[in-house]
């Protein structure tokens, strides 16, 4: 541990440096670093952004969301947040556990978390353009990308923008990385926590984000669609979703690129994003025209 996180933790905590104990990292994030440690009677969690961090997040932004949020309990509550550097202090919250994926039940909590949030309609001044991150992450990528027909695959998951900009929406304050391991189920109910890339969307956005990362399959994602819209779903707006699989896959799969570049390799993960733009805009495409049809 470095003097400055030293610094910022006995400043924060009001502690002596020899008050800091019982120091372990923590599994590594895709975006950043953290560890847990023990001050007075009490855990906490430092994070420190990872490799390639200050080109992916707006710091400044990321500070702006947690204002907004302050007081709703909804999120992890900062104790230290540096809009500059990243560096964030959180108190742990003890009998918390990240959401499984694989368990509907806390994944209907969740989704019935995530969607009061959006109901609130919280507001900040950024938005996170879909189409334009994926540029953006391309941009950071550099050459060419790995997946021989991604040009092909790229101009259908543009071809889904029509659609999009076509269906009514809310715009309010989304998550962005609304995954499961950034869901805590805590004895008090859920938090949903690492509110690094929040923004203005359209909260359904949210509902695509959940379903690349944990990897479903289409049973399980119209399982996750229903969950949020526990009033049923209209199939235009589940088509939407389908769209928003695809431009959301095509997204983190050049944002896995531009990190391999940089020496981390995803796996699994990224091969199943890239998976996610190729498969979902064909769906999408091929259930637009079966509702054209029978309209």
């Amino acid at each position: 541990m470095g003097d400055e996180i030293k610094r910022i933790i006995c400043e924060t905590l009001k502690a002596e440096p020899g008050d800091i104990r019982d120091v372990h990292v923590l599994k590594d994030g895709m975006t950043n670093e953290s560890f847990m440690f023990t001050a007075g009677n009490s855990r906490y969690i430092m994070r420190i952004p990872g490799v390639g961090t200050d080109s992916l997040i707006n710091r400044e932004y990321e500070y702006e969301n947690y204002a907004v949020l302050a007081g709703t309990g909804i999120d992890d509550e900062p104790l230290y947040l540096d809009p500059k550097n990243g560096y964030k202090l959180t108190k742990y919250i003890e009998g918390s556990h990240n959401c499984d994926a694989h368990d509907f039940s806390e994944v209907g909590l969740c989704m019935n978390m995530l969607r009061k949030f959006h109901l609130s309609g919280l507001k900040v001044n950024h938005e996170f353009n879909l189409f334009d991150q994926i540029e953006f992450y391309e941009s950071l990528r550099g050459s060419s990308s790995v997946y021989g027909d991604y040009q092909e695959t790229k101009r259908k998951v543009l071809g889904l923008k029509e659609y999009i900009d076509a269906c009514p929406k809310q715009r309010t304050l989304c998550h962005i990385d609304s995954v499961c391991d950034n869901f805590l189920i805590t004895e008090e109910g859920v938090r949903l926590i690492d509110w690094e890339y929040a923004a203005m969307q359209d909260p359904h956005v949210d509902i695509a984000m959940f379903a690349v990362y944990a990897m479903y399959d289409r049973e399980k994602v119209d399982r996750l669609i229903d969950l949020y819209f526990a009033e049923g779903c209209p199939v235009r707006t589940r088509i939407k979703i389908y769209c928003y699989i695809a431009v959301c896959g095509l997204l983190w799969s050049n944002w896995c690129e531009y990190k391999h570049s940089l020496g981390e390799n995803f796996g699994e993960y990224a091969l199943g994003q890239y998976m996610y733009a190729k498969e979902y805009s064909v769906i999408a495409a091929e259930m637009m025209e079966e509702c054209d049809a029978s309209d």
